[in-house]
Parts: C-alpha cells; structure tokens; sequence
C-alpha cells in the first residue's frame, strides 16, 4: 500500500478512537447460526478492535431472515447485517464496500443428491448446465445473476427448505461458495447430500456489511477497521488460519474443476474491483 494511503487511514482512525474512547458503542446483529456466521463475526470483532476496541457485539435474540432483517436496520433495531449484494439491497442500506470472504461468494461448487454425481460428470459448458435446475433464496443477490445467464432457477423464501428441496428432486443442484458446502453437508448428515466433484461456476460477487443509510459513523469504524486490519495483515491472518476457509481450500481440488463463467450485470460501478488486495484468486493458491 502507498505510504499516503496507509498515513490517511491512520489518521482517520486515529480521530476515530478519540471520538468513540469516551462512549463505547454496542453492535447489534442477527443472530448467528453456524460456522459461516460466526466467521463472518469474527471480521466484524477484528475491524471494530482496529477503530473503537470497546465496542461490543449483542446478538438478536433470534435468527430473521433478510427481508426482515432490512427493517429492523431501517427502524434502528439492528445495527449489522452481511449478505451477498444486490442493487435492491445496495439502495435500501449502506454498504461497507469491502468483501467480506474475499469474493469468495463468486466462485460456487454445488451440493447435489450422492446418486446424481453421474448427471455431472460430462458438464463442460454454460449450455450443459442450462439442463439443469439450481435452487436459491428468492431474495439473494445472486438469484438474479443466475437468472440472467438464462440458469433455471427454483426459489424458496427460507434457506433451511433449499436442502429439502433438493433432496426431494425439486431442483437438481444447490450453489454454494466454495467455504460453503462442506459444513452444510456435515451438518445435515441424516440427508442424502453431498458435494459435486468437478464444476465450478464463476462470476464477479462480494458479500458486504450494510448499516442504516443514516449511521455513517458505524459505515466509517468499519471501512477504516478494514483497511487497517488489510495493511497491517491481521485480516488475512484470520482468513486463512479460519478453519471452514482452510478446509474449503484443501477439499475443494479448485484446479482441476471446470470453470464455467457468467456476467454478473447488476454489479455497482462502485465496486472496489482494482483493489487487488481486497480479492482472492483461488486458483493462484
């Protein structure tokens, strides 16, 4: 990083501290379910450390889903979320335009039934996938990235159902991140699940915090903590030494999956994409 772009986030977190020192600040997110979560708990603990270390995190106390959790960030009611980004999500709240998993949400290997894996096997192209059917939540950013590739997609409100769904052949496949599947998988056991062998579908996805449109200050603790744990190292140490990440990255064989690539076009002209250090490149790894 340049030396004047490490000194201005030094010098805006510097002015930060001074302000929140005196009155600690309470963040109220939803409440956390799984390893996936609290990872991403675990960046928000360390970018909050960076800028206001007396800062606590109170989770809600139960698990909403995200339309809902939308209002109550809108009313004041919860502070936090993070989710994958959409342009209706980007206009309702604020974004902390930095990534959270590292873009990670845009490379996608897919849970599927055990007994279907053959269905799979001679999948080479967009075409060959457009046979068949992905299920996804009827709200997430990258329901509609699939649909614009002409992918047909099966939906549901609530993201429990989705493994169900597809246990029971309402869909032929499920698209998760590559940190994604393996823990799902695990964790519904008594399902005839599992993780498909050879396919990876790539397209340009962040997963952000947002904050109410009117909290710049908290917008402001978390850019800054972000930069600062990014300079200084601390992010990635956590990133990589997390273990559903280090267990992704050993399981998922990325170099030998076939990549097949759509557009996302719904991607905000915002969107950070030079900054190489914010992204990863699985395959270089």
């Amino acid at each position: 990083m340049h030396p004047k772009k490490w000194i201005s986030i030094l010098l805006t977190a510097f002015s930060l501290l001074i302000t929140t020192h005196a009155q600690s600040s309470e963040v109220v997110i939803n409440k956390v379910a799984g390893v996936k979560e609290q990872l991403a708990v675990d960046i928000l603990a360390l970018v909050l450390n960076k800028t206001d270390p007396q800062a606590t995190i109170r989770q809600h106390s139960e698990s909403l889903p995200q339309s809902r959790l939308v209002d109550e960030i809108k009313l004041g009611n919860i502070d936090l979320m993070w989710a994958g980004v959409d342009p209706t999500l980007e206009s309702a709240l604020k974004p902390v335009r930095i990534p959270l998993f590292k873009g990670l949400l845009g490379h996608r290997i897919f849970i599927i039934k055990k007994e279907n894996q053959a269905r799979f096997n001679n999948i080479k192209t967009l075409d060959d996938l457009k046979q068949l059917n992905a299920g996804q939540g009827t709200h997430w950013g990258d329901t509609e990235i699939l649909k614009n590739a002409d992918i047909p997609v099966i939906t549901t409100l609530k993201y429990p159902n989705l493994f169900f769904m597809l246990e029971g052949d309402r869909f032929d496949y499920f698209p998760r991140a590559i940190h994604e599947p393996w823990s799902e998988v695990e964790e519904r056991a008594d399902l005839n699940l599992t993780v498909e062998k050879n396919i990876m579908l790539v397209y340009p996805f962040a997963m952000y915090f947002f904050v109410n449109k009117d909290n710049q200050a908290l917008h402001d603790k978390l850019y800054q903590g972000f930069e600062m744990a990014i300079a200084d190292g601390s992010f990635d140490e956590l990133f990589f030494n997390n273990q559903l990440i280090k267990d992704a990255l050993n399981k998922t064989n990325l170099k030998n999956r076939t990549v097949i690539k759509i557009a996302n076009p719904a991607m905000h002209p915002d969107t950070p994409i030079n900054r190489k250090e914010f992204w990863l490149d699985p395959t270089s790894l």
